[in-house]
Parts: structure tokens; sequence; C-alpha cells
């Protein structure tokens, strides 16, 4: 009973560690860049929302992001939507799991779930392969369920079979060019992971400069109480 209870603690650390083989780049994160957040949320609304709901977002809270309510109904909503609306779909989960085996997961907190290092990775690790049911697959989720709807942009690549006892990032073979170069098409999966990892936690920025602000004051604080301790105490040692 013992090796087994042990064995279950020692689950997840092996998880990890097969997570940990897998080549993850650095993404571009920033999120006091409200031009980049803004052409996340374009790109996301455009791309993402017809399969992927964001339920725990409203459209009304890209306003913290520099949008103006106009904006955000005119550009990134579909007519039925209203502002204060929940970022949903129309798609129900059984036809979800019908067309594509399983629903797709609400992306509300995917950058906290996955990091963004894993999402950059992900969207740019897509490559042609014949033997899966969409004809893609990916390196860094192997075997996905997800088509790469962002081909057009990217365009075709090829995954070069690495020689025997070789490790690193996968290379891959750009073998039909999309419509964006490969520089462009990186910079819009950061600005789209960037506006993920904002949507995950849009009060992130606000909270840390809380915290600074609430640690300056428990310093101050702090000195002010030492003194008064000592004023109070001093007759006594």
């Amino acid at each position: 009973m013992k090796k087994f209870l042990l064995a279950l603690l020692f689950v997840p650390l092996t998880a990890f560690a097969s997570e940990g083989n897998i080549h993850l780049d650095k993404a571009p994160i920033n999120l006091n860049d409200y031009g980049s957040l803004q052409r996340g949320a374009r790109i996301f609304t455009n791309y993402c929302l017809s399969c992927h709901s964001a339920a725990a977002m409203r459209y009304s809270r890209m306003e913290d992001i520099g949008l103006s309510k106009d904006q955000i109904k005119n550009n990134l909503m579909f007519a039925t939507d209203q502002v204060g609306n929940p970022m949903t779909i129309s798609m129900t989960p059984d036809e979800a799991k019908l067309w594509f085996g399983a629903a797709p997961p609400d992306l509300s907190v995917e950058a906290r779930a996955r990091t963004p290092d894993w999402l950059y990775t992900y969207l740019r690790s897509f490559y042609r392969d014949d033997s899966r049911p969409t004809g893609w697959n990916n390196t860094v989720f192997e075997k996905v369920g997800m088509p790469h709807v962002l081909w057009s942009l990217q365009g075709v690549q090829h995954l070069k079979e690495p020689a025997e006892g070789e490790h690193g990032a996968p290379d891959f073979t750009l073998v039909h060019p999309g419509k964006m170069s490969p520089a462009e098409y990186n910079a819009m999966v950061g600005d789209l992971v960037n506006y993920l990892t904002w949507m995950a936690e849009p009060a992130k920025t606000t909270r840390l400069e809380l915290g600074v602000v609430v640690l300056l004051f428990l310093g101050l604080f702090f000195i002010l109480a030492y003194y008064l301790k000592k004023e109070f105490w001093k007759d006594i040692h």
C-alpha cells in the first residue's frame, strides 16, 4: 500500500518531466503594449472565437486595453451579440464532438493553464501530416485534433526528421508560403498570445501595481510601529 501511495505522488512529476522534453520558444509578452493587445483581440475574434469560447470574459472588458464600446461592437463582435455579453459561441459541445472528435476548450484561462510559451510555440509548430484526419499535426501537441486554422497566413510547412540522437528545436521547411512572411506570422502569433495571456487575468497589471503600493505601506508602517514600540517601552528596558 505504501509503495502504491508513493507511486501516486510521483505521477505528476513524471507528467511534468515528459512535457519538459518539448522545446518551447519564449513568447513576447508585454501586457502594457495596448497596440499588441488590440491586434491580438482582433485575431482572436476573427480566427479563434468561431470554435473556442471564452465564457469568463466579457466583450466590454476590452475597454481596459484602450478600445471604445463602438470599436468593440463594430469590429470585434457578431451582430447578435451585446457589448456586455460573455464571449461564447453558438456551437454546442455535442456538435463540436461530432465534427472534431472533442469539444474545443474554452480559452478564458488557457494561457495560465498551458503557459504563454507553450501557446506561442504550439501555434507556430503545425506541419503537414496526411496520416491525420485533419491533415495536420503539431510537434508540441502530438496527434492534435485541431486543424491549422492559421495555415493561410503561415503557409504549409513540413517537419524534417531529426538525425539519430539529435535533440533540440524541431526543424521545419516552408513548402508553400502563406499570406505573411515568417517574421510577420511570428509577430502576429505573439500578439495573439499576448492577448490570451491578458485575457486569462485582465487585472494582473493592476494587482501587481497594488501589491507594490501595499508592500511600501507595510514597510512604512513597520518603521513607525518599531519606533512607537521603542517609545512605549523605553522606561521598562
